[in-house]
């Protein structure tokens, strides 16, 4: 019969959505299995089994919510990916060198009005870079939920292309390249 209930809690997932299957006679059959195969599929954090699938009255929209996790993060990647990437507190150190860059180009645009393009196109690289980093921050945070973290993988994957996420090939955190050489 164990099984029998993760094969239920399994398809009950993986299947679109259909109000008669959210029963609440099946609640009690298949919380756990449900709650225990959520978690190991990485679309339910640990931390929130205390509030998803509690109460058989919930039941049928809980599983409408981990219906639509499978589905956003069914091409995801898995958690473990995160580990290749440097931790949210050197991230955070960058992120702040980030800021204080911008804001010293932010600073000159007034008194270099000549160089206008030149330095809005170096504002534009630094957002840029800011916005890949923070996706990689918010991928480290171990306090996030683990949904959360995989859709900043997936956005990460998708920023960086293929080839440069699965050999964590990131950028630098500030456009070197605009940086001039001072002899």
């Amino acid at each position: 019969m164990f099984a029998c209930e993760y094969l239920l809690a399994a398809a009950l997932l993986i299947q679109p959505e259909d109000p008669k299957a959210a029963s609440p006679e099946l609640y009690t059959a298949v919380r756990l299995p449900l709650q225990t195969l959520a978690i190991n599929w990485e679309i339910l954090d640990p931390r929130e089994v205390r509030y998803v699938l509690a109460r058989p009255e919930d039941f049928s929209s809980d599983l409408a919510l981990l219906r639509r996790r499978y589905q956003e993060l069914d091409d995801a990647p898995s958690l473990c990916d995160g580990q290749r990437f440097p931790d949210r507190t050197s991230i955070n150190d960058l992120l702040a060198f980030n800021r204080a860059f911008r804001q010293h180009i932010d600073v000159r645009q007034p008194g270099e009005p000549s160089r206008c393009w030149e330095l809005r196109g170096a504002l534009q690289e630094t957002d840029h870079l800011y916005h890949i980093w923070d996706t990689v921050r918010d991928a480290r945070c171990e306090y996030y939920y683990v949904t959360v973290r995989r859709q900043a993988l997936k956005r990460l994957r998708d920023l960086l292309g293929e080839e440069a996420y699965y050999n964590a090939k990131l950028p630098p955190h500030v456009p070197v390249w605009r940086c001039q050489v001072v002899n």
